[in-house]
């Protein structure tokens, strides 16, 4: 079974992909970046500040499809500058304190309207 997710309780899509897509027991989400879902405008601001913004449209997008924070499996995170590597690992543990989900982290040159930080994710839940 393949069911698109669409939520109002993160951003709309700002092109051609779903928010997320439940296969099964698994949840694939696209990659969120600090838009405000209310507005759709970007968060400025620190790298923290855009981590938080990021992690709950995450957590909207889990939440709009019937799972939470500790069905997450795997993230990957995406910064533009590895020097915010501990900026967003500080903000990254408030959200996975205990049993973090496994992750990549990776150093990429830009991202959607210029985004400091975007994380994708893959959940599971039984």
């Amino acid at each position: 079974m393949k069911k698109i997710v669409s939520t109002d309780k993160a951003p709309a899509a700002i092109g051609p992909y779903s928010q997320a897509v439940q296969a099964g027991q698994f949840l694939f989400a696209s990659g969120q970046i600090p838009l405000d879902p209310k507005t759709g405008k970007m968060v400025s601001g620190s790298v923290q500040d855009q981590a938080v913004c990021v992690l709950e449209n995450v957590k909207g997008v889990l939440e709009g499809a019937g799972y939470s924070l500790q069905d997450v499996v795997k993230t990957t995170v995406f910064a533009t500058d590895m020097a915010n590597f501990a900026a967003v690992n500080e903000v990254y543990s408030r959200y996975f304190g205990e049993n973090p989900p496994a992750r990549s982290f990776v150093a990429v040159k830009a991202l959607p309207k210029d985004a400091q930080v975007e994380i994708e994710f893959v959940a599971w839940k039984a």
